[in-house]
């Protein structure tokens, strides 16, 4: 088990490479932000797809950027009706660097996003999961594409839960209900536990 090396791409939490760590498996975290879970050893700070491409891994589960390719901020690609093509040209961007951890040569991959908009023509998604599916009273939907690995199987569906945030900036004004973790970016984006947790247990079997 201990010859089985994973990366989590664009991870600073090291949210899923501890559990993976738990499991017994050398997991690495890699970003260009230094690694807030407590475990620097664990982390690589540099380009993600360098590493993806590095021949090193057996299994990576990638969190690319998804600002600019979400659709909860397609809005801003339209202000009064006309392409921001600023923004457009940061999308694309980000689906060349998305694309290119989906196609690196690893034999098993997840990459997580959000829903994507329209207009970046991302290949269809392999699963969509919530965190109530996996004991977290919260609804975040989250879209999976898969290379080499089964879907994943929910571990504890909530059936009371709350939207975890807003989604778009004019929830909150029309009385949307939703959990307010943090404006920033980076705390909003992280894994739950509890899908941390499932990834882990359920696709180290494949390994």
């Amino acid at each position: 088990m201990m010859s089985k090396r994973i990366l989590v791409a664009c991870e600073e939490s090291q949210r899923v490479t501890k559990q993976f760590r738990v499991l017994g498996y050398e997991a690495y975290s890699c970003d260009v932000l230094d690694c807030s879970g407590g475990h620097p050893e664990w982390h690589i700070k540099g380009d993600a797809i360098k590493e993806a491409y590095s021949g090193k891994y057996d299994l990576m589960i990638a969190h690319p950027p998804c600002t600019y390719l979400s659709n909860a901020g397609a809005r801003w690609l339209y202000p009064k009706g006309e392409l921001n093509n600023e923004r457009y040209k940061k999308g694309l961007d980000a689906k060349e660097f998305f694309m290119k951890l989906l196609n690196s040569p690893i034999e098993r991959i997840c990459v997580e996003n959000p829903l994507p908009s329209k207009i970046f023509n991302l290949p269809n998604h392999t699963q969509t999961i919530q965190p109530y599916q996996f004991g977290e009273p919260y609804s975040k939907k989250t879209l999976l594409w898969l290379k080499n690995l089964p879907l994943l199987k929910h571990t504890n569906i909530i059936d009371d839960y709350e939207t975890y945030l807003p989604s778009n900036t004019g929830g909150k004004k029309r009385g949307q209900s939703y959990r307010f973790v943090s404006i920033n970016k980076i705390d909003s984006s992280k894994t739950f536990k509890g899908i941390a947790k499932a990834i882990a247990n359920q696709w180290s079997k494949v390994l």
